[in-house]
């Protein structure tokens, strides 16, 4: 046995037991046989190739077929959340006050280091409209680094950036964004960047230039991101509604994803009532910190445990291809 294959047999133990059984060895011959001369390791998409099979089988197994269905019309729900969040905030840090009056650094023309990522989630929308798939993923998965850093840069360079509780949502939509599906239609692909630029002609129309400036704190401002929850959630319930009745479950299973990037939407009004403060005032961080740790527990933990449920509700789940 060589050195390629028995790593393409440790990858495969992301398929239940049964399927390896009956069918590992086609599936590790398969890539034996499609795999270049000399290679010694798994190529990365060949590896998530097979932990996505893997993953789908046990789904399966469990009798959950709604989900991966649910997990993609998540996703598609984050990234026109996310784009268009990224549209208003792009129009933020284009529209700084000016420093005399408010006393806040800026990064030059801009707010803060936020233009570098929210430059990189309108790319990804565009890249999503041109290239779905692999190429869209990558954008948004970009997108997502480059929300992360944001924060150790801005630490060691002493440069202003968007605050948490922007930041935060931001990152979990992008996670859920990354189960974007192939093969969507034009119309529907071409979505995240009309919601990016709709929001933020949105933004620079409606908000006067003398409030919707400066700062991501400005009480015009502040009412973004729960807006943004309540409208997520509102849709999503309305389409598992409307699903449900058709006996689709992918919208109980798609609410039971966003349930965490929905929380993080809402952290700074969901603090606050921890906090007992005004919607008016910043929540402390220690508030903040605790909604943060329950949401980010409690949201991914929902989904194993809906799992479980279902598959002890399912004794008799449909059989293994053979």
């Amino acid at each position: 046995m060589t050195e390629l294959e028995r790593r393409y047999l440790r990858l495969l133990r992301a398929y239940p037991v049964d399927y390896r059984r009956s069918r590992g060895a086609e599936i590790v011959g398969t890539y034996l046989d499609l795999a270049d001369p000399g290679r010694r390791w798994p190529s990365p998409a060949d590896a998530a190739d097979v932990l996505r099979g893997g993953l789908r089988q046990r789904v399966r197994a469990t009798g959950a077929a709604g989900l991966l269905p649910g997990v993609r019309l998540a996703a598609a729900l984050a990234l026109l959340t996310a784009t268009a969040l990224a549209g208003v905030w792009m129009v933020l840090e284009l529209r700084p006050a000016p420093t005399a009056g408010f006393g806040e650094p800026r990064l030059g023309p801009f707010i803060s280091l936020g233009i570098v990522a929210w430059t990189a989630w309108g790319l990804a929308a565009l890249a999503h409209a041109l290239a779905p798939g692999r190429w869209a993923r990558r954008a948004v998965a970009l997108a997502v680094l480059l929300t992360a850093v944001l924060v150790p840069v801005a630490a060691l360079t002493g440069l202003p950036r968007p605050p948490l509780f922007v930041l935060l949502p931001q990152l979990g939509l992008g996670l859920v964004a990354l189960g974007a599906a192939d093969g969507l239609p034009a119309s529907l692909r071409a979505a995240p960047l009309v919601a990016a630029g709709g929001a933020g002609v949105l933004g620079a129309f409606l908000l006067s230039p003398n409030v919707f400036s400066s700062s991501y704190h400005t009480w015009t401002v502040v009412p973004v991101l729960p807006t943004a929850a309540v409208a997520v959630l509102a849709v999503v319930v309305l389409l598992g509604a409307g699903l449900a009745l058709r006996g689709d479950l992918r919208g109980g299973w798609a609410l039971l994803i966003l349930l965490t990037p929905v929380g993080l939407l809402a952290l700074r009004p969901l603090a606050g009532a921890f906090d007992s403060m005004p919607a008016e005032f910043v929540p402390s961080w220690m508030a903040l910190a605790a909604t943060t740790a329950v949401v980010t527990l409690v949201g991914p933990a929902l989904l194993p445990l809906a799992l479980a449920v279902r598959s002890r509700s399912t004794p008799n789940p449909d059989p293994l291809p053979q």
